[in-house]
């Protein structure tokens, strides 16, 4: 009960607004002890899911060629290292070095981390937007067997912590959303300070601080009830300060480098460089495609599949199918919905999986990776159970416990090549390769 008590306060807060947990009516305390208890086992069942067999491979795996030995430089505060993304991500990875030791378990550990916070982040969202905890457990176990959100919840790469902070700081715009007049500012720069982090893990977060900006807008000039207190242009003002503060903050060690250390002279060409190097004409890689293919999981990416441990051991890279392809249905039937009701959830859930998608037609990249679409995943485990539960109303919907049995079904039969788990021989993996584009 204790350890329930923090969960418990904060979702009275989300759904009572002004009201003390002891004015509240028998059936919304019990709303708020099941969401408590619902949080908590999502969340240390995800993590311990996250968590098994961690250290295998012992090899770093794909991208964290590059992230553990940035990890490792800055860690020792030797010199720049890996200067195209901004630091938080590989500082992160650094400190989990620092706790856990210089080995594969210390390299993912913060990783897991992050990834039990993308889960308990959908979790909020969908349970501070529908108030069902239900619903809420759904997206969050959606989440948990979305097999993107599992690999990279396993992998020293910048997705797990960009997603952390990208739903973490909605889930907190949206606390503060209906909160009392006195803690909406808190909260308000609380959500604005986790999507600045996001930036500072990499820049793709920056189109959510203006999504958040013109969201708030767009809401608050129809609904003067919602985050009461909170004029348009405080908010703004805040949200461009906190984000900018939160990640220049983050270059702080820099400053500590022995070798070539950051000034502040130094501070805003060093953004220029790194615009410089993410926009670079790069070769053609086997793995790229195009941000048009990514909905439909065309192109996934082997990020290991060699010997290794004395066994072959593969790590696809890959949606969840039923997750990928089921969420276009939702996402589609929550526009489709909203343009018939103008209910503002379903309209505003179904715009925010097509912005986090069609950013990519603007940024300047040269070459297209599907972990690209890693936060647009996400979305979709926010919006199959948010369709489920519009199209059900008040009543419980089978059939979204019926979706989530068949994705779990579906983990389980690709946990091997998601697990790095040993394979017999090294052509078992066309057991699982629906699509020819998979090999």
């Amino acid at each position: 009960m204790l350890l329930s008590c923090p969960v418990r306060r904060f979702m009275a807060i989300c759904l009572a607004g002004p009201l003390r947990l002891t004015q509240l009516s028998a059936p919304m305390r019990a709303l708020l002890d099941r969401s408590a208890y619902a949080a908590l086992l999502i969340g240390v069942l995800a993590q311990l899911l996250f968590s098994v067999n961690l250290a295998r491979p012992t090899k770093p795996v794909f991208d964290e060629v590059h992230y553990v030995p940035a990890a490792r430089t800055l860690l020792a505060l030797e010199r720049p290292a890996n200067p195209e993304h901004p630091p938080l991500g590989k500082e992160l990875i650094a400190g989990s070095i620092a706790v856990f030791g210089d080995t594969p378990l210390g390299w993912r550990a913060a990783a897991t981390l992050a990834g039990t916070a993308t889960v308990l982040g959908v979790f909020a969202i969908l349970l501070l937007l529908l108030g069902s905890v239900r619903t809420a457990s759904y997206g969050a176990l959606l989440a948990t067997l979305n097999f993107t959100v599992y690999v990279h919840a396993r992998i020293a790469m910048l997705e797990p912590f960009l997603g952390a902070f990208v739903v973490g700081g909605i889930a907190a715009l949206l606390w503060a959303m209906r909160s009392p007049p006195k803690r909406v500012t808190p909260r308000w720069v609380l959500g604005s300070l986790l999507l600045g982090l996001a930036t500072a893990v990499k820049w793709t977060a920056a189109p959510y601080v203006a999504f958040a900006a013109i969201g708030f807008v767009a809401l608050r000039v129809r609904r003067s009830d919602l985050w009461a207190g909170l004029t348009i242009g405080k908010a703004l003002a805040l949200l461009g300060v906190v984000s900018l503060a939160g990640y220049f903050a983050t270059f702080l060690p820099y400053f500590f480098l022995r070798e070539d250390p950051l000034t502040l002279a130094k501070l805003l060409p060093l953004q220029w460089d790194m615009y410089k190097l993410q926009t670079q004409v790069l070769q053609a890689h086997p793995y790229q495609s195009g941000w048009l293919s990514w909905p439909f999981a065309i192109r996934p990416i082997w990020y290991l599949y060699e010997p290794v441990d004395g066994a072959v051991r593969g790590i696809l890279y890959l949606g969840n199918p039923l997750v990928m392809w089921g969420g276009l249905v939702a996402v589609a039937w929550l526009g489709w919905h909203w343009w018939r009701t103008r209910v503002p959830v379903a309209g505003a859930l179904a715009l925010l999986w097509a912005a986090s998608l069609a950013i990519w037609a603007a940024i300047p990249k040269s070459l297209g990776f599907y972990y690209y679409y890693h936060l647009s995943g996400v979305f979709l485990c926010v919006a199959i159970p948010a369709a489920f539960h519009l199209h059900a109303g008040a009543k419980p919907s089978r059939a979204l416990f019926w979706f989530a049995v068949f994705a779990g079904a579906l983990f389980i039969r690709f946990l091997p090549i998601l697990s790095a788990a040993a394979l017999p021989n090294d052509q078992a993996f066309t057991q699982w390769m629906w699509l020819d584009s998979w090999r």
